[in-house]
């Protein structure tokens, strides 16, 4: 097991680098650090200014240079212009150059500063993760058991009528998109059309969450992933039903409930499992509709602020996470189906 958990941390680093300099690479191309010089400079520069401005600070470098110091492992940029002052990558607002670090990269803690929001990307991405992951726990605490009990129930008994009514339920609420189910939710619960039962706005619930603001937006996300784990869960049932050690149970005269709960249920889960855990990443990245729909500010939000200003640094940053996150969770997912499934732990 520790040799299987090296070989995938050594996988997960090389994936992770070969990932954040594809993000990097495409992050860096001409017509967006031409779009960041006009933006932080003048709209009206001339094509050599640009070039001036872009060589001042260290972007017309090769890009496997500024990847090495954007990474922490190249020593950081520094230009000294016709006055002998000295600036650089590494080199903060009245700091003078001989007390800057020499690296200044993601491996020593330095993010980088959103030039759009004006803030410490590592500042900016502690606070929307939070918000985001304080979201995602309660989708996962409403979502994972109830698609699990309703995957069950479905292929319990595969062809009867309360199969067929789940599955359909199922069908719908994952073909139903997130900007549909969140308009309608609003429109008869919150808007004063229906039933105004939730008076509270999302955008609240970032300071103090509540059932009135925050019930919205976490039933929005889980009615469209549920309907994904549920149907997993139930083609998994399905084949576990027809399986010869349960139809031997049943010659031995166990019950029906014996049956399911003590040997059907836990093979059953093996598969779920796997999507269960894929449904991190996409929670993570996947709620940019939902957050901007309800106007909550999490991860996703920062996104798409990222790309709609072109903040090269916040979006940089937001990648590294997202990367990390999804090797991660690929991680967990690999062990726990290690320990899940005695066939592949045996091999």
């Amino acid at each position: 097991m520790g040799l299987f958990i090296l070989r995938r941390l050594g996988i997960m680093i090389l994936t992770a680098l070969c990932l954040t300099f594809v993000v990097f690479w495409l992050t860096n191309l001409y017509p967006n650090l031409e779009k960041l010089a006009k933006s932080e400079g003048n709209q009206r520069m001339a094509d050599t200014e640009v070039v001036s401005w872009l060589a001042e600070r260290g972007y017309a470098q090769p890009l496997y240079v500024k990847y090495g110091e954007w990474l922490g492992i190249a020593p950081g940029f520094t230009f000294t212009n016709e006055e002998g002052k000295t600036t650089g990558r590494c080199i903060a607002p009245g700091q003078a150059a001989e007390d800057a670090p020499s690296y200044c990269g993601i491996l020593q803690g330095d993010w980088g500063r959103s030039t759009a929001l004006d803030d410490e990307v590592s500042s900016i991405i502690a606070t929307k993760l939070g918000l985001t992951g304080y979201l995602m726990m309660w989708v996962l605490i409403v979502m994972v058991p109830s698609s699990l009990i309703i995957g069950v129930l479905a292929g319990m008994r595969e062809g009867s009528r309360t199969d067929r009514s789940l599955s359909t339920l199922s069908i719908i609420t994952t073909a139903t998109p997130e900007y549909v189910s969140g308009v309608l939710l609003i429109t008869f619960f919150a808007s004063g059309v229906g039933w105004k039962i939730f008076k509270g706005s999302a955008t609240k619930a970032m300071d103090e969450p509540s059932l009135e603001n925050f019930t919205l937006p976490v039933i929005t996300i889980s009615l469209y992933g549920m309907g994904y784990i549920a149907r997993m869960t139930r083609a998994s049932m399905t084949e576990v039903m027809t399986a010869q050690y349960i139809r031997t149970a049943r010659l031995k005269g166990l019950g029906f409930r014996t049956i399911v709960m003590k040997h059907a249920l836990r093979n059953a889960l093996i598969a779920p499992f796997t999507v269960i855990m894929l449904q991190i990443p996409w929670l993570l990245n996947g709620v940019v509709i939902v957050e901007t729909l309800f106007n909550y500010k999490g991860f996703g939000w920062a996104l798409v602020q990222a790309a709609g200003n072109n903040d090269i640094e916040l979006l940089l940053g937001v990648s590294v996470v997202s990367v990390v996150v999804v090797l991660l969770t690929q991680l967990i997912s690999d062990i726990g189906y290690v320990f899940l499934n005695p066939r592949i732990r045996i091999s």
